[in-house]
């Protein structure tokens, strides 16, 4: 989530998804999203210039048709001082008086999943530039982008299927940014348009997936820290 205002009231991330994701299974736009109607506010996000990392907070549940996928490990970490992803801008550039603060983010990893099909094996392979923004509120919303193609899970055994999410361009979902120790990042429910190739036991009329993850965010550049979003 290295959080750029160059993103202002309307484009989020250029990355994406999201903690993250496809028609099962997929996080992660390229448009910050405010409830229909909200005028956006100022959002600052502190402390500035510090990196992040988002950490699974229970289990990440994508599902398409009747399969269910769930990974209980899912991680977005950036090399401290290496690259911008996962960063919060420099001041003044970490506070933005007419919206959303946003940028790049790392692509999660997502590991140790199972699948609701007995005798199938998951395996999630994420790439791209993926984005993240948040926006001051009551809640503050959030929003996280996957670039095209940037989320893919394939399937091996009973059933080998290939979901691929925002197979055809860039898409993003909104979740909720929570303040805390750590802060948290949510996302329940939420869509996003996925194509599903393969055989026999593959949703392959499956043209969206809904998932749920939320992520602890916390500060890496200093622990003591905490990443917080204010207006």
């Amino acid at each position: 989530m290295s959080l750029n205002r160059t993103l202002r009231g309307r484009a989020l991330l250029t990355a994406g998804a999201g903690l993250a994701t496809a028609a099962a299974l997929t996080v992660a736009g390229t448009a910050t999203a405010l409830p229909t109607g909200a005028a956006a506010g100022s959002t600052t996000v502190t402390p500035a210039g510090h990196y992040f990392k988002a950490t699974l907070s229970g289990k990440a549940t994508f599902k398409a048709g009747s399969v269910t996928v769930t990974c209980s490990v899912s991680v977005s970490a950036s090399p401290t001082g290496t690259d911008g992803k996962n960063q919060i801008p420099a001041a003044p550039n970490n506070t933005n008086a007419d919206g959303p603060v946003g940028g790049p983010l790392s692509a999660p990893t997502y590991s140790s999943c199972t699948a609701s099909l007995p005798g199938v094996t998951p395996t999630v392979t994420t790439s791209g530039d993926w984005g993240v923004s948040v926006q001051n509120g009551s809640p503050s919303t959030a929003s996280l982008t996957i670039p095209t193609g940037g989320f893919v899970l394939k399937t091996s055994g009973l059933a080998s299927c290939t979901v691929t999410a925002a197979p055809t361009s860039s898409a993003s979902v909104t979740g909720t940014w929570t303040n805390g120790t750590p802060a948290k990042l949510a996302f329940s429910g939420v869509s996003v348009p996925v194509k599903v190739v393969g055989g026999f036991g593959c949703p392959t009329s499956s043209t969206t997936s809904t998932f749920t993850v939320a992520y602890d965010i916390t500060d890496v550049t200093d622990p003591t820290q905490q990443i917080t979003v204010t207006g």
